[in-house]
């Protein structure tokens, strides 16, 4: 197959990337929803790390939270197979 023989795998000029697909709005979604929460989390919490107290603004404390919580899950998640 010669390279001027070749259509590239779209057809009618519109390609793949103007086609809205269910996992390109759910991923849209949860985006924008991220984004929310952020925007109406951005006041500065007190928390206390055993001894010492910070300051910081509670999207990023509940992110930390839930990052090391997905880390725990992926480890014995893991560990099980």
């Amino acid at each position: 197959m010669s390279p001027s023989s070749s259509t590239g795998g779209s057809k009618g000029g519109s390609g793949a990337g103007g086609v809205m697909t269910p996992g390109r709005i759910a991923v849209f979604v949860v985006a924008v929803l991220t984004l929310v929460f952020i925007f109406e989390n951005t006041r500065h919490t007190k928390i206390r790390l055993l001894i010492p107290e910070v300051t910081m603004p509670l999207w990023v404390a509940l992110l930390g939270t839930g990052l090391i919580g997905a880390l725990c899950g992926a480890y014995f998640m893991r560990r099980r197979k």
